[in-house]
């Protein structure tokens, strides 16, 4: 029998369990229950041991104390209040309910009818009212101890956003079949923490690691009974703990997350969370009570304001989060301060972020998230990116994010995708090229606004977009219903796989080009991995229930994946080593005294393009010379770059350099290996190959 339990009122904050040597301190929102019963399991979380009635309530919130309990103790929540779907409550103390604000949970989700607040099946459906205890079934909260010795963690040290390249990976994906990752360790945080695969990051060049989501999530009941789970985890149901599964040590998960960032803060290397506080894993009112829904459903979620029953669906998953309502944004801003305090992350992702931004009215830069943001002295410190789109109405926002954002430019990918398969003009590639500031240019926002992406998680990846002009999702059981069929692919004349030797090599000069185009572009690059080795999903485009071997990253590269690394490590270098391929204003700006000539647009003729040139449709080669001035940190940098998306070769003229001397070739994406760097002469024809990209470098005059 376990001990009696000692229980005080306790304190209304901090909300959650915190734990502070002697006991743990117990607080719940709601606004509209009428009693809380705080359930304590056994270690195991298979037992009920103690249901203890929360003692007091204070500003909308439930608290207690109890005396002696430690961090590794189970526990969850049965919520009382009224069961009227149609006023839009959904209270049932038959569901065990998870704690929004726990830092650790256990068990995995076993979809049994009893986790629904009403009976599947029955003629009233969700207006029903289940009495089955849930508790058997669904995962549970984990009171943790916060204290982690950080003294050998350098801290957090920003990449400055000029240098910064971001690189979206998957904690699972990124480990499971790398050869240097012990097998236990395979998929996890301490597998992301071996030292072979800190080093690869590192000398790939990029800066900045994205991780796909950690928060803990969920796997659909239709994904499981497919024999599919939910592998990119955009399914959350708590937002201040990691997910265990991806721990080698459960009960350590957290310990375990904050190893993972300080290894990779001692490399030099930031850590970026994707993070989803736009819906929940609850679904719509047919969906499952496990946490907010049961706490308070009226105030978590936005509900139809004509039938309270229904919920507004801006996400395309059955619900959405209501941060118009001030616990919700608290929530939500508490949440940002722990993973940044407590876990020393360096940045977040915010999936949906139009619906964090919208009021009743719509979309407003001036909601309450964004004004919140904009405030705190902590989050002032990170860097915030937002996916600027939803489903809902007024829901693309790209460019429209205030100032000290950024945000994924699909502009850009969109037209890097049309000009190297024939379909943009070299107008439209010329303005993502210079860093979109028709669209980002204005309120004194830099260029790392617009954070510049060809390929992420959601659609092909780099290797697959020059490989299929059609997706090939057939392995989701879905008969390619699902996944985009906008992918603005070109397969370079067969579909898959193909022993044809001159289509493969001018799918790696594609490859090459899309990198290039990505890497050498001002803005902030963001980088799919295993696009830098040629990964390939089969064709797959929404590989979001594929946890194996179709999204897990393959490390035998062979001959043609290391080729690509190495050219994608030789550009990142490029792009370091050259102030002019990452300015920290637009180019093209005269107000600037320095040098108002900063960027100069070129034809094929080696002169200054004429508004004529851009205003034909048929034009697929261009040039732009970079010549920006001596600062605090760099030499003068001159550069040129020329891309031509036409299929055949172009011969381009080699303008005078602004610095008197030869052109020191860098790069021609149709040349193998690049070890030499010879020289031309101003005036040279250079024979630019079909679909390729160049780059020179002004050599000084040898002149005194």
């Amino acid at each position: 029998m376990p001990p009696p339990f000692v229980v005080r009122t306790g304190s209304p904050t901090p909300r959650g369990a915190t734990y502070d040597g002697g006991g743990v301190n117990f607080a719940l929102f709601s606004a509209h229950a009428t009693r809380v019963e705080l359930c304590l399991f056994d270690p195991q979380a298979r037992e009920e041991i103690a249901r203890i009635t929360m003692p007091d309530y204070t500003d909308q919130i439930f608290h207690a104390y109890v005396e002696g309990l430690q961090p590794g103790q189970v526990y969850g929540y049965r919520v009382y209040g009224p069961y009227a779907p149609e006023e839009g409550h959904r209270f049932n103390p038959n569901k065990l309910l998870l704690d929004p604000y726990a830092r650790g949970h256990t068990g995995d989700i076993q979809w049994n009818e009893a986790c629904y607040g009403y009976v599947i099946g029955s003629k009233e459906e969700d207006l029903s009212f289940d009495e089955r205890d849930s508790a058997p079934f669904t995962p549970k909260c984990v009171v943790v101890d916060p204290n982690f010795d950080w003294r050998g963690e350098p801290g957090r040290a920003p990449t400055p956003w000029d240098r910064t390249i971001l690189y979206e990976t998957h904690v699972k994906g990124f480990t499971a079949r790398h050869p240097a990752v012990p097998e236990h360790l395979r998929g996890t945080y301490a597998g992301m923490s071996v030292r072979e695969v800190i080093d690869y990051v590192k000398a790939l060049g990029v800066t900045s690691v994205e991780l796909m989501p950690i928060h803990t999530f969920l796997d659909d009941a239709h994904l499981l009974e497919r024999g599919l789970r939910n592998y990119w985890g955009y399914n959350s149901i708590g937002f201040f703990a990691p997910d265990p599964r991806y721990a080698s040590d459960r009960p350590n998960t957290l310990r375990e997350f904050k190893e993972m960032v300080a290894r990779f803060h001692e490399a030099g290397l930031e850590v970026i969370l994707d993070v989803v506080y736009n819906h929940t894993a609850e679904g719509n009112e047919r969906g499952a009570t496990l946490s907010f829904r049961g706490i308070d459903n009226l105030s978590y979620y936005r509900l139809q304001k004509d039938n309270k029953r229904y919920y507004v669906n801006d996400t395309g998953t059955g619900n959405t989060m209501d941060l118009s309502h001030p616990r919700v944004m608290q929530m939500v801003m508490d949440s940002l301060r722990y993973w940044l305090q407590e876990t020393h992350v360096d940045g977040f992702r915010f999936d949906l972020g139009t619906i964090l931004a919208r009021e009743p009215g719509g979309f407003d830069v001036r909601s309450g998230f964004l004004t919140a943001c904009s405030q705190d002295p902590t989050l002032n410190t990170v860097k915030l990116i937002a996916e600027p789109w939803d489903i809902g109405p007024g829901g693309y926002q790209v460019g429209r994010f205030p100032p000290g954002w950024s945000d994924w430019n699909d502009k850009f990918r969109g037209a890097a995708r049309d000009f190297w398969r024939g379909e943009a003009p070299a107008s439209e590639m010329a303005r993502r090229v210079q860093g979109s500031g028709d669209i980002y240019d204005n309120q004194g926002r830099r260029p790392w606004a617009s954070i510049n992406f060809i390929t992420a998680h959601d659609g092909f990846t780099l290797n697959d977009l020059v490989t299929y002009n059609d997706k090939h999702n057939e392995a989701n059981g879905e008969e390619g219903r699902d996944g985009s069929d906008d992918n603005r692919s070109w397969n370079c004349g067969v579909e898959g796989p193909t022993d044809d030797p001159a289509v493969n090599a001018l799918r790696l000069r594609q490859i090459r080009n899309l990198l290039s185009s990505l890497l050498l572009s001002q803005g902030a690059p963001m980088l799919l991995a295993g696009d830098e080795f040629g990964h390939s999903q089969g064709g797959n485009n929404n590989a979001y229930c594929q946890d194996n071997e179709i999204t897990w990253l393959d490390w035998n590269l062979g001959e043609r994946g290391q080729g690509l690394l190495d050219f994608t490590r030789r550009v990142i270098a490029l792009r370091a080593a050259h102030p002019a391929l990452r300015y920290r204003r637009f180019l093209g700006r005269g107000e600037f005294p320095d040098n108002p000539r900063d960027l100069t647009w070129l034809g094929v003729d080696g002169k200054e393009m004429a508004k004529a040139a851009w205003e034909d449709a048929s034009a697929h080669c261009f040039g732009m010379l970079i010549d920006v001035p001596a600062d605090g940190t760099a030499e003068r940098d001159v550069v040129l770059l020329a891309f031509n998306g036409y299929h055949d070769v172009v011969r381009f003229t080699l303008p005078r350099s602004p610095r008197g001397g030869r052109w020191r070739r860098l790069l021609d994406t149709n040349v193998e290996g690049q070890d030499e760097q010879p020289m031309f002469r101003a005036g040279a024809v250079y024979e630019m190959t079909g679909n390729s990209v160049l780059l020179f470098e002004a050599a000084p005059s040898r002149r005194p």
